[in-house]
């Protein structure tokens, strides 16, 4: 999350240069926005983060050297890793996954407006995911014959108390704070309580973050 006062701090990561001179020639253009860097592949990307604070990174897929995917994961080892928005030439719905699992807060496609980037920025900036659990969920459903739990995920759901686990499944299921609290029949403050637990419990980022792991844990299991 930013300050009121100062911009959010943006590190464009694009094997084409045009791609990076265009993305920053936009994000210029917005008074609560700074550039403080580009970068060619995720090893630089990387490199440019060991210099720099950034509080987004917008992030190419298919990169030499490394690609958008692996450096997301390198960067979410980090001590307060930057939001990473994904972005990706091709509608795939394997290459929107491998973002959201690696830990990246969205994704978008290259030739989506500008104004949309600059939103997700400005939405990633704040700590929010771009991406709405509801389509979460509808994306993992499309993969799910591809999808097996992960080594681990299953075992981590004993940090859980019972009523963590029906808060975790409910947002899995794309519900809202305020949806889950009429669900359970208690206070949203109470969601809320129990939801920033699990999330603390799991190291999980955002709600997006809290669906992969339902469906990686076996807590949900794809639509029929």
């Amino acid at each position: 999350m930013t300050g009121t006062d100062r911009p959010i701090r943006v590190a464009v990561v694009d094997d084409q240069p045009l791609i990076r001179a265009g993305f920053s020639m936009v994000l210029a253009g917005q008074d609560d926005i700074e550039v403080v860097g580009e970068a060619e592949n995720g090893q630089q990307a990387l490199d440019l983060l060991d210099e720099v604070d950034a509080d987004v990174v917008i992030m190419d897929v298919r990169m030499p050297v490394m690609d958008g995917i692996r450096a997301t994961e390198r960067l979410m080892r980090r001590d307060s890793p930057p939001g990473v928005l994904v972005l990706t030439t091709f509608d795939d719905d394997e290459d929107a996954f491998a973002a959201l699992r690696a830990g990246a807060g969205g994704f978008l496609l290259k030739n989506a407006p500008a104004d949309q980037v600059v939103h997700a920025i400005r939405v990633l900036a704040a700590g929010e995911s771009v991406v709405a659990p509801r389509i979460t969920r509808l994306l993992l459903d499309r993969v799910s014959d591809r999808l097996s739990p992960a080594n681990g995920q299953p075992e981590r759901l004993g940090l859980l108390t019972g009523r963590e686990r029906d808060v975790l499944g409910l947002v899995a299921r794309g519900l809202s704070n305020a949806e889950i609290a009429a669900e359970l029949y208690v206070a949203e403050a109470t969601v809320k309580t129990h939801l920033g637990n699990l999330m603390a419990k799991l190291h999980l980022r955002d709600r997006a973050q809290a669906v992969v792991f339902a469906y990686e844990s076996g807590l949900v299991r794809p639509s029929p």
